[in-house]
Order: structure tokens, then sequence, then C-alpha cells
């Protein structure tokens, strides 16, 4: 048996995700099962066509009872009335800032921090989690070793939640959830060309109760 073991919690990533059909496949993936919150990327969209994402899909996610957190673009958040905002920068005085303005309103999170230096430096402005991992960077079956080890340092000893950007196979979830991460970040594992987003979340929470059930035993 683990002591205390965690089961960890999905959040979806949209950065795969085109206009066209971000709000049906979103849609589909919130009614495969259990999603905790949903971080909304502009993944290179200009500031008018991620307002417009924004505020498609804000509404949405919190219909299905988890958390809209809104990457990078204060405003849109605002505007969108979204539940919490989310920091790639890796910039811990923006960090700072964003926690003083923003929080206990809205969630702030973070990520970019790729150094335990750099993580802890970040921990220390109290954010509500930090993620490991880069938005579009989970082309690879599995988490990103460097993510992957972070995480690992990270959860055991730290009482700031963390996500880990998981891989594009579902088949290596049960690898980023023994790192002790408290959420799991899927964003190809579930919105890549061809997948089944509602079967794809399902899927996912059948190997985390798999899983957790057999480490609490």
């Amino acid at each position: 048996m683990i002591l205390d073991p965690i089961r960890p919690r999905l959040v979806l990533v949209t950065t795969p995700l085109s206009d066209d059909e971000a709000a049906a496949k979103l849609g589909a993936a919130m009614a495969g099962g259990d999603v905790a919150s949903v971080l909304i990327d502009p993944a290179g969209r200009d500031a008018a066509a991620f307002q417009r994402l924004a505020e498609t899909l804000v509404p949405l996610v919190q219909a299905a009872g988890a958390a809209a957190i809104v990457v990078d673009d204060s405003r849109a958040a605002g505007r969108a009335k979204a539940d919490g905002l989310h920091l790639t920068g890796g910039d811990v005085e923006a960090l700072g800032e964003a926690v003083s303005r923003h929080q206990p309103k809205m969630i702030v999170g973070c990520s970019g921090f790729e150094t335990r230096h750099d993580a802890l430096e970040a921990g220390e402005r109290m954010p509500d989690y930090l993620l490991f991992g880069r938005f579009g960077g989970d082309s690879d079956a599995g988490p990103h070793h460097k993510s992957l080890a972070l995480a690992e340092w990270w959860a055991p000893i730290v009482e700031i939640p963390c996500i880990l950007l998981g891989g594009a196979d579902l088949s290596t979830l049960e690898t980023a959830a023994a790192t002790g991460a408290e959420f799991i970040g899927l964003a190809r594992a579930v919105f890549a060309e061809g997948n089944d987003p509602a079967a794809c979340v399902a899927a996912a929470n059948r190997v985390l109760d798999a899983y957790f059930e057999r480490i609490s035993e």
C-alpha cells in the first residue's frame, strides 16, 4: 500500500482543437466522465479569435461542473467570466502580480518553470497549482521525461497541487499517475484527429480508477 494514495483527476487542454470543432469535441469530452478543469489555450489565435473561443467554451465547461481556466489572457478570462487564469511564461514576477490581483476570486495557475529551483520560486508566490509540461508538447506517447521527473519530485513534498501534462497515448496514463500528481492534463490523447473524445475521457477515468484501487490495497 502507498501512503496517502492519490487518485488523480483529469484536466483537459484545448490546444489541438480548431475553432469549428472546439465546442462539439469539448462538449463530447465533458460528457465522457469526470473532468476537474479545462485549460483553454489561445494556441496561436489572435486576441479577437481567442475571445470568441473563450466565450464559447467557458460556459460549456462550467455547465458540466468543471473549472474553466483561460490561458495567458486576463482580459479574455474576465470577459468570458472564466474561473481562472493560467500563465505559461515561467515569469515569477508576473505570476506574483497575477496572484495578488486575481486571487481568491479566480484560480491562478502557471507553467514554464522547468527546474526545481524555478518551480520552488514559483511556489513561493502561492499559485493554486503548477503545471509541468508545455502546451503542444505532447506529441510522444508518454509525458516528457523532464516533466515526469519534476512532478515525481514535487508531488510528495509540496502542498500546492501539480498538473502533469500527459502524453498522446492513454496507455501511458498509469506512468503519469504514478508520479503522485494530483491532476493529469490531456490534450492529444483526447482531441487528436480520429479520437472519440467521450470514449477517451471514459477510458482515462477507468484507467485512473483501476490504478487507484490497486495502489490502495
